[in-house]
């Protein structure tokens, strides 16, 4: 018998990309209301109670809403917002971060996806500050680029359209230089800093991808800390995960225009990690993601698998 699951919100980026991915299978039947019943709330409620699992892909208040709305039924919720991301009530959807993640994933009926950005940064950063190789209290700097779906409906909208001349931007937009972004705690609850990290990110002119720069400079690295010594690291770490890969590294780090190309993990569930070495000392972390893949989407799915003791890469393109 096929497992009920619910998308709450399908219409978004996110939304619909899961639908695409789970209409396809057999193992899973997707409940949907009808176009004029989909913001219906009571509509919504009854489908949340009905679906073995459900996938919030809504806005932040909205998703609080609908965890309250099956607080005692049994529903599984799988919560694509920011809304739970450091909630103790909720288990982290990374199953990479830990080696005991996938397990407490599994387990839980309350999982929050990891936000696109934190997903590479995460898994770049935590497994430094486990070993000592980074200090908990080191000051940080990221650089991050991404698609514009990343930023929703309303960016999609001013992105595409024609007057904007977006599109057509031979160079990356920078935002949110003003305030604190949205993934910056769950960086620092998961990375396990004792400050946050000063975060630039922008957008491209184009749909889908992203680029996270991780620059360590030398001066914050500590113990036996370089960049062979990371990479080793991650690689150990990483060895056997079928949606982390890293990449080979190259001493001198030597790259063409298109090795750290943010479109490269397209259409995937996979992250890529990269090591740059520096003469001087300093090294260069680089995370390559689809944001709505690994980012999002694809997350959501992983993470459902596991809920459902299904095969965890079911669906998946790594």
């Amino acid at each position: 018998m096929a497992f009920r699951v619910f998308i709450d919100g399908h219409v978004g980026t996110t939304g619909l990309r899961i639908h695409e991915t789970l209409a396809a299978r057999s193992d899973i039947e997707v409940l949907a209301p009808s176009e004029a019943d989909r913001k219906n709330p009571a509509v919504r409620r009854a489908l949340l109670l009905e679906a073995d699992a459900a996938i919030l892909c809504l806005p932040d208040e909205a998703a609080r809403e609908a965890v309250a709305a099956v607080a005692d039924s049994a529903t599984k919720i799988i919560d694509a917002s920011t809304a739970h991301r450091v909630d103790p009530a909720f288990v982290y959807g990374l199953p990479e971060m830990t080696a005991t993640q996938r397990t407490k994933i599994a387990a839980s009926r309350f999982v929050t996806n990891p936000g696109c950005y934190p997903t590479s940064v995460i898994l770049a950063l935590a497994p430094l500050v486990e070993e000592g190789l980074l200090p908990a209290a080191a000051p940080i700097t990221l650089h991050a680029l991404s698609g514009y779906t990343g930023g929703g409906k309303s960016l999609i909208e001013k992105w595409q359209d024609p007057a904007s001349g977006l599109l057509g931007l031979p160079y990356e937009a920078p935002y949110a230089f003003d305030r604190q972004h949205k993934h910056t705690p769950e960086m620092v609850r998961f990375i396990g800093l004792t400050q946050a990290p000063q975060f630039l990110p922008a957008v491209g002119p184009f749909a889908c991808g992203m680029r996270v720069e991780m620059p360590l400079h030398a001066a914050v690295l500590a113990g036996d800390a370089s960049a062979a010594r990371i990479h080793e690291l991650l690689t150990s770490r990483y060895e056997g995960e079928p949606f982390v890969r890293v990449a080979p590294l190259h001493d001198p780090f030597t790259s063409e225009e298109t090795s750290l190309d943010p479109q490269k993990c397209n259409g995937t569930n996979t992250v890529e990690l990269h090591v740059a070495p520096h003469s001087d000392g300093h090294v260069m972390l680089v995370g390559l993601l689809d944001n709505l893949g690994k980012g999002a989407s694809g997350a959501a799915v992983q993470n459902l698998n596991l809920m459902l003791g299904l095969p965890e890469a079911t669906g998946l393109v790594a």
